[in-house]
């Protein structure tokens, strides 16, 4: 009796093991979640993105770069390294994308919103409107006229003294999309 069960025992899972090994990928067994793969029906988190990392399409070397899309600034030093990010408001007119260098900076002035701002960093020039960073001596931050044709890119004093600090005439500025 016990030589029989044991044969019948063998042949059940001979046979079982067989029909494993044929069986479409539509009816075989869906691997179980391990405790480190997440939850059955949901996404794994994302990673956060740093606001450090500096856009891959920005160039080399030291440069502002300036993110149309993202309205954000990162200052980068020669060693791709960026120092400092932040995020900006645009005017109505912006600079295309593409490599600028700064032409001109004014320390105070009032500007073609008629608003006082300081720390003038000017870089391109759009349907000539002279476009450039600056920021406004009271710190306001608001949405611009878009009736006007005006091209600062303003941000808070802070930054603005950050950015006057780091493009002086010459340095290289990256617009990206």
């Amino acid at each position: 009796m016990v030589a029989l069960t044991a044969a019948a025992v063998a042949a059940v899972s001979f046979l079982a093991y067989q029909a494993s090994a044929n069986a479409p990928d539509t009816v075989a067994p869906k691997p179980k979640a391990s405790s480190s793969s997440p939850a059955a029906g949901h996404a794994e988190p994302k990673p956060k993105k740093d606001p450090l990392a500096v856009p891959g399409s920005s160039g080399t070397g030291m440069r502002v770069v300036y993110a149309l899309a993202d309205r954000r600034v990162w200052l980068v030093d020669a060693k791709g390294k960026a120092s400092r990010t932040f995020k900006v408001m645009p005017s109505a007119v912006s600079a295309l994308p593409g490599t600028y260098r700064v032409t001109s900076r004014s320390n105070s002035v009032t500007g073609s919103d008629g608003v006082p701002i300081e720390h003038v960093v000017r870089f391109a020039t759009t349907n000539d409107v002279a476009i450039g960073f600056s920021a406004a001596q009271d710190g306001s931050m608001e949405s611009p006229d878009p009736t006007l044709k005006a091209g600062g890119v303003r941000m808070s004093r802070a930054d603005g003294d950050a950015v006057w600090t780091f493009a002086t005439v010459g340095a290289k500025v990256v617009v990206i999309p």
